[in-house]
């Protein structure tokens, strides 16, 4: 899958620019603040229909204008996509492929499948388990639409159970046979969205540890937990076992939305005894083992954005890495830089076609 042409009218930092991309290595160089990220943003936009680092839309917009469009034209499998991605301040995101809306955002995704490596991933790391949820959720879901349906029908039913034992201590009164039937939903998208992370992680983390053994040159051991409530029981025992709290919270405490990954070099937790690099290396090599797991899941290369990638890395790492995504198991690559001559030096040793865009 390659992109042919990006346009931009009041995105981010943006009036209006247009770029036509080579179909190996594109390379954003300049000083930081100037945009080169939001254009790696705008690529991510077109994929998922959303923005990767700022979820509120609006916010997307340029200052001083109500709206934004971004377009891209990609060849894919022999043929043209043409996605449109458009948001009105005050009306709804408009997300068009080949002139067509889409009635769901949902049904866009998994088409044109990417992979962004960015410094804002360090929340996988240091933040909450939601991040690193939504991180599973994202690789499954790209390959896996019914995966999709049921963990947006689970936060559904989620959401109304958490009403319902609102309601229940509001009102000083409690129907269990209502709240019998949110758990039985539950359970039943619970129970399916628990195996399929299961079986992900199963193939997703020897893949994980092979692209960290090649980044570091093996001289660390890394390692995912998956931690979930399910391990120990099912979701209706779960459920019954914590009602008394979950009445006393107004919230379900239990299920597959607790669920978390610890991140573990040699034995701890890489958030307090791995070093910047360490970390950063970790990082690096989850988003090259989820470019992995979704080539082989889609039979597409995706394209991978890297965001900055050289900063805190050691001359020996950046080798690795470069070397890892210059052959020929990967497609489209775009990199954002401060500096065009360290850029450049890099990108000459794959051998490959590049283009340089000073920003």
């Amino acid at each position: 899958m390659i992109l042919q042409k990006l346009s931009l009218i009041n995105y981010k930092n943006f009036d209006s620019k247009s770029f036509e991309f080579a179909s190996k290595i594109n390379c954003f160089v300049g000083n930081n603040g100037i945009g080169k990220t939001n254009i790696l943003d705008a690529i991510y936009h077109l994929g998922f229909g959303k923005s990767y680092f700022n979820t509120i839309a609006s916010q997307n917009v340029r200052h001083g204008e109500d709206f934004y469009v971004i377009e891209g034209n990609f060849q894919k499998d022999g043929r043209e996509e043409h996605i449109f991605c458009s948001l009105k301040k005050g009306q709804k995101k408009v997300i068009k492929r080949n002139g067509k809306a889409y009635d769901k955002f949902s049904e866009h995704l998994g088409l044109l499948p990417v992979v962004i490596i960015s410094p804002a991933d360090r929340d996988l790391i240091t933040e909450g388990s939601e991040f690193r949820r939504k991180f599973m959720d994202s690789v499954i879901s790209q390959s896996n639409k019914p995966y999709l349906a049921q963990l947006i029908n689970y936060h559904k039913v989620l959401s109304q159970r958490n009403s319902l034992l609102k309601y229940f201590a509001l009102n000083s009164t409690f129907d269990p046979t209502t709240l019998e039937i949110y758990n039985q939903q539950l359970e039943g998208y619970g129970n399916s969205i628990y195996e399929t992370r299961k079986s992900f992680l199963a193939e997703f983390i020897p893949i994980f540890k092979s692209r960290y053994e090649a980044i570091s040159g093996g001289k660390e051991d890394v390692d995912i937990v998956y931690d979930s409530d399910l391990h120990s029981a099912d979701l209706m025992t779960l459920f019954n076992e914590q009602l008394s709290k979950d009445r006393a919270l107004q919230y379900t405490s239990v299920g597959i939305h607790k669920d978390d990954l610890r991140f573990e070099i040699n034995g701890y937790p890489v958030k307090k005894f791995g070093s910047q690099g360490q970390q950063k290396s970790f990082l690096i090599a989850l988003k090259l083992a989820q470019f992995e797991v979704i080539k082989q899941l889609t039979q597409t290369d995706p394209i991978l954005l890297l965001d900055d990638i050289f900063d805190k890395l050691d001359q020996h790492r950046v080798a690795h890495i470069v070397s890892l995504v210059a052959n020929n198991s990967f497609g489209q690559l775009f990199i954002s830089d401060t500096h065009a001559d360290r850029t450049e030096e890099v990108v000459k040793q794959t051998q490959q076609s590049y283009e340089l865009f000073k920003i």
